[in-house]
């Protein structure tokens, strides 16, 4: 797994699940090396952030159209560049706000900044580690930006939801300067690499039947290639019937064998990360962020006994409409990036070797429990009384 230039992650031998290439079972097995290992599960409490040399360049990622983020991204930035001497990067259309082109005191901050746009400008080897300011849409936007490795991301709790953004922002100073310092926790976010292969068609151009060339033409259209499309996702993978108002029917494969046909609004593939997101409102279990697995979620399924499940992380799932499906499926990507899929279409789904390295507030597994409490609810009721003590008669 490569490791971006500017850190590395520390951690100890001592390794929880593997798998491990040297492995051994009894006094004469052990198991067969494989150099395209994708990763390998370590303990998390010692996965802990250090620099190879002092970070220099840092991206703030702001959420869009929120005025109440101008204070706190002002802030954070002048804080920045003037007290630690960084390189700025932020979007260029963060900075067309009408808020923050015509204050004229963050004019000097302003002028210090790197700008991009998203899309166009490849910024992959200039960022050292990102600061989201917003929910945990910013840390999915943060993600799609890079689709190969990936700085830390330290995400701060300015947003409606917040899962997946442990920080407060009352004491951002003394809390982006122990990153600075390299004094840090994560959680390796294992992401999706997925592959989208359509069947490019042109329509071509027939008069009475008969091509240009005087062949007779019984079809239309021609197969000219193949578009193929690759994305980085760190939610799910959402397959749906779209528009229609027929059930979806599309295949299942399993590094190529045909596991089941769902047939109901759709199915999600989604990785740890993203089990606390879409499937979770699905019916799905909620795993950690450290357990190397893939799930499979169904979208209302028209049969009683489809259930989520999980399968290991590294296997290749691929998706396509089923022969005799009525009608097209739609695509999306943590939302984004949404579009139909034909017969003939297939979009190809395995674990990406590129994790999303997220910054703790205290460690992956306090952090993860406390959200699911403060966000989700989870396991909140009202306590049984316990007994009345009675008092022994003598």
């Amino acid at each position: 797994m490569e490791c971006h230039p500017e850190f590395l992650l520390c951690w100890r031998t001592r390794s929880l699940h593997g798998p491990c290439p040297v492995t051994t079972f009894g006094p004469k097995a052990c198991m067969l090396q494989n150099p395209k290992t994708i990763m390998h599960i370590q303990d998390p409490a010692s996965q802990r952030l250090t620099w190879n040399k002092p970070p220099k360049s840092v991206l703030v990622i702001k959420k869009i159209r929120d005025a109440s983020l101008l204070q706190p991204f002002k802030e954070l930035c002048v804080y920045l560049t003037e007290e630690n001497n960084m390189i700025v990067y932020v979007e260029k259309k963060v900075l067309e706000d009408p808020a923050i082109a015509n204050d004229e005191n963050f004019g000097p901050v302003k002028k210090k900044f790197c700008t991009f746009r998203e899309d166009y400008d490849d910024i992959s080897n200039q960022i050292d580690f990102i600061i989201c300011l917003g929910g945990d849409g910013t840390l999915l936007y943060a993600s799609s930006l890079f689709q190969g490795s990936v700085p830390p991301v330290m995400a701060f709790h300015l947003g409606s939801l917040g899962f997946l953004t442990p920080f407060n922002f009352e004491n951002f100073q003394s809390q982006v300067t122990q990153v600075i310092e390299g004094n840090a926790a994560l959680v390796l976010r294992s992401r999706l690499k997925v592959k989208v292969v359509k069947e490019h068609r042109e329509k071509m151009t027939v008069q009475n039947g008969i091509e240009e060339n005087g062949v007779v033409s019984a079809n239309l259209e021609k197969e000219v290639g193949k578009q193929i499309m690759q994305y980085q996702v760190l939610n799910e993978v959402v397959v749906d019937r779209g528009p229609s108002s027929y059930l979806s029917n599309v295949d299942v494969f399993l590094n190529g064998h045909l596991i089941t046909t769902v047939q109901g609004d759709g199915v999600i593939v989604s990785t740890p990360t993203g089990s606390t997101a879409y499937a979770a409102a699905a019916g799905a279990s909620m795993i950690h962020p450290n357990v190397p697995a893939i799930m499979i979620t169904p979208i209302c399924p028209h049969s009683l006994s489809f259930r989520p499940i999980v399968v290991p992380a590294g296997v290749e799932l691929k998706i396509m409409l089923s022969p005799d499906a009525r009608n097209t499926a739609w695509v999306s990507f943590d939302g984004r990036k949404r579009q139909e899929i034909c017969h003939g279409d297939s979009i190809s789904i395995t674990t990406s070797c590129y994790p999303l390295p997220s910054i703790c507030f205290r460690d992956p597994v306090s952090d993860w429990f406390e959200s699911l409490a403060e966000c989700l609810h989870w396991n909140v009721r009202k306590k049984q009384n316990n007994f009345a003590v009675e008092e022994e008669e003598f």
